[in-house]
């Protein structure tokens, strides 16, 4: 009898280590999906608040897009001065959470002159920013095709100022990334500027959404053109509602955000899947206390 249950222990053991064994590895292969949210969800929460809830949601990233409505960090109290940023830095290693990227307001279209002079200083302040604090991205938008001015002229502005951004990056430990945004939202046309941004300082921001609301193209084609480029996803969800945009949660809405996730996940993609939810621009869109904490569980049940 003792012998008995002495065998049916042990291979029990054995069938459970296998288990483990087996199970231990499904989780390293199927490791579950690298989330942050932007602050551009958050506009009324202090850094403290937004820590918190990170950390308390199960976010490993922060995407920062403005604290308290103002979108120039360099007035930020975490981000203006030495003690501010080391006591930033400190409160996100405290959480075990990181800076995924910085959302500057630079935008390269401008011509030569004062306007686009502010927007390279700017993108330049973000840099040195972003070296401070230890984050790999800025991000900065392309941002328009002017009527009155030829688009290869307005591609040929947007290439130079990235290059230039790309070039003040070297051995910063940042890299300046451009958003598939406003009238840059064709792959055709995101390739090819890119393609003539090529940089060891320079990559690309893909929010699948801002493309698929303006051209309905199947993010399968988009990542085919683009995919070399990507290093960022901003991630969300909207339906058209009498030709306009209206945000929702993941899986309520009309686009094919759940196909480019599944695409850059198939693809094995390293990064971060970082919430956009727009309140800031958007106050009528649903509270940050529901909608920030809605993305990880609807990306938990997607993965599931």
């Amino acid at each position: 009898m003792k012998q008995s249950s002495r065998k049916d222990f042990l291979q029990s053991s054995a069938v459970l280590l296998t288990a483990a064994i087996v199970g231990a590895s499904f989780d390293l292969k199927n490791s579950p999906p690298l989330l942050a949210f932007s602050t551009l969800g958050c506009p009324k929460w202090p850094f403290a608040e937004i820590v918190k809830f990170a950390t308390r949601h199960g976010y490993k990233g922060i995407e920062i897009r403005g604290i308290l409505g103002q979108v120039d960090l360099s007035k930020c109290n975490e981000f203006s001065s030495a003690k501010g940023i080391a006591g930033t830095l400190k409160l996100m290693e405290d959480n075990d959470l990181h800076f995924v990227d910085l959302g500057s307001s630079a935008t390269m279209h401008f011509p030569e002159g004062p306007e686009r002079q502010k927007n390279m200083d700017e993108g330049k302040r973000f840099i040195d920013l972003g070296s401070q604090v230890k984050c790999p991205y800025i991000r900065v938008f392309p941002n328009l095709f002017p009527k009155e001015q030829d688009k290869r002229v307005t591609m040929d502005l947007i290439s130079k100022g990235l290059l230039a951004l790309g070039d003040y990056a070297k051995g910063s430990g940042v890299t300046v990334l451009m958003e598939t945004h406003g009238d840059l939202v064709k792959s055709e046309d995101i390739e090819q500027l890119m393609q003539m941004s090529e940089h060891p300082n320079t990559g690309l921001v893909w929010d699948v959404v801002n493309m698929w609301t303006a051209t309905k193209e199947a993010p399968a084609d988009m990542y085919k053109r683009i995919k070399k480029y990507i290093r960022h996803a901003h991630i969300k969800d909207a339906n058209i509602i009498d030709g306009k945009i209206a945000y929702t949660f993941m899986g309520k809405g009309q686009t094919p955000v759940f196909e480019a996730i599944d695409i850059l996940s198939n693809a094995e993609y390293k990064g971060y899947y970082s919430f956009e939810w727009e309140k800031l621009w958007h106050p009528e869109i649903a509270e940050p206390e529901i909608a920030l904490a809605d993305f990880p569980m609807a990306m938990k049940q997607h993965f599931k």
